[in-house]
């Protein structure tokens, strides 16, 4: 059975520096996907009124909280000792988030209580994975 750890936190929306905008996304850890880590965002907040959610590496988080992280859609920086930066890179632009990074180390916290670092390929069911992708062909 899944365990689900849901923390709603507080964000800047870094609109146009030094202009912000509150956000109050979702992170989101589930035991069915042990490797990725959530930020969702509630349908109010998204272009088509829909809830967004970006799932990137857990190990990701873990990095960026102390030191520039990440290749791709998902960039991760520490911003001084009390603040973390997200940016989340899509067709339509950049979203860069500013959160507290207490906020994030408490989650993270959270989630390795839950699946201790290593332990997340136990959980991982690879037959079922295979299964589903070969019936995708």
């Amino acid at each position: 059975m899944s365990k689900v750890i849901t923390r709603t936190v507080q964000a800047q929306l870094i609109t146009r520096p030094p202009a912000t905008r509150p956000l109050a996304p979702a992170l989101r850890y589930e035991t069915d996907d042990p490797l990725a880590v959530r930020i969702v965002f509630p349908a109010e907040i998204s272009l088509d009124g829909a809830e967004v959610a970006w799932a990137f590496s857990r190990d990701l988080l873990t990095e960026g909280l102390r030191g520039p992280a990440g290749e791709g859609d998902v960039h991760i920086c520490p911003c001084g000792q009390e603040r973390t930066v997200i940016e989340l890179h899509a067709g339509e632009g950049v979203a860069v988030l500013e959160f507290r990074a207490a906020d994030l180390g408490a989650f993270l916290r959270r989630t390795y209580d839950l699946v201790p670092a290593g332990a997340e390929t136990a959980l991982l069911d690879l037959e079922e994975g295979f299964a589903a992708l070969l019936r995708g062909v």
